[in-house]
């Protein structure tokens, strides 16, 4: 699919990887909604390329067909939906301040794999009854992460959440391909993200060393890159693709 014109829903695109995502998905000429929990980062992003600013919480039913409905009505039906909202976690399972806390580990799995299946699940019925555009009729982009195969101290509930993404990746495709929707996740490794670039530049440095080739963090353009080659390439379905420079993540 050709992004020329298309209707795309960005969730997290107000900053990161979702906005990289948004910007390079604009330069194509796809019509873009930006999906985002913070009003202003979602309304700057909007206007920087010419989209529509939609603001709620992807966990939230009403909310997500409120974006939806708000895209649509300046785009037309949404064809190409890109999962980037999630949130991360850094605790123990059990740790001198006690267990886990149960409300935390369900609020990251909420948003990060609940919302994912939210978003997927209402955009895919609208999607349904839409023409094709050659020979499909819509691409969804799912955001997972490295911790989903390598999760390090302290993430439990964010792995929990990333290997729940990967999991489902193939089912929902297998679930629409016969309404000619493909789905496909991309799991990053150690990108520089709003996360990462609150850390001082020695520690962000030292993380990008981790990295075996090439040695230093991702940039978010380069994630967008990949989400752009998933829409046109339509042999891509089914798939979780690793974009980590070959990290495999130390328990530390």
């Amino acid at each position: 699919m050709q992004l020329q014109d298309v209707s795309v829903l960005i969730t997290g695109g107000g900053s990161g990887l979702g906005a990289a995502t948004a910007r390079a998905m604009a330069a194509k000429g796809a019509k873009v909604a930006v999906f985002d929990m913070n009003k202003d980062n979602a309304e700057k992003v909007a206007a920087e390329i010419g989209g529509v600013a939609c603001v709620g919480d992807v966990s939230n039913e009403a909310s997500v067909k409120e974006a939806i409905d708000k895209a649509e009505a300046a785009h037309g039906v949404v064809r190409v939906l890109v999962n980037c909202a999630g949130i991360g976690s850094a605790v123990k399972t059990v740790s001198k301040n006690g267990a886990h806390s149960l409300d935390l580990f369900a609020h990251v799995v909420k948003v990060n794999l609940i919302g994912t299946f939210n978003c997927i699940r209402l955009v895919a019925e609208r999607m349904q009854s839409a023409p094709t555009i050659g020979e499909e009729r819509g691409v969804f982009i799912n955001t997972a992460s490295v911790a989903a195969y390598d999760g390090q101290i302290g993430q439990a509930a964010y792995s929990a959440s990333k290997g729940g993404i990967v999991g489902m990746t193939l089912p929902v495709a297998r679930d629409l391909a016969s309404m000619n929707i493909r789905v496909m996740t991309i799991a990053p490794g150690l990108f520089l993200t709003p996360l990462l670039m609150g850390l001082p530049e020695e520690a962000r440095k030292s993380l990008g060393a981790q990295v075996p080739h090439p040695a230093r963090l991702g940039d978010p353009s380069e994630y967008a890159a990949l989400a752009v080659q998933i829409v046109e390439n339509p042999m891509l379905n089914g798939e979780t693709i690793r974009l980590d420079g070959a990290i495999r993540m130390a328990p530390r």
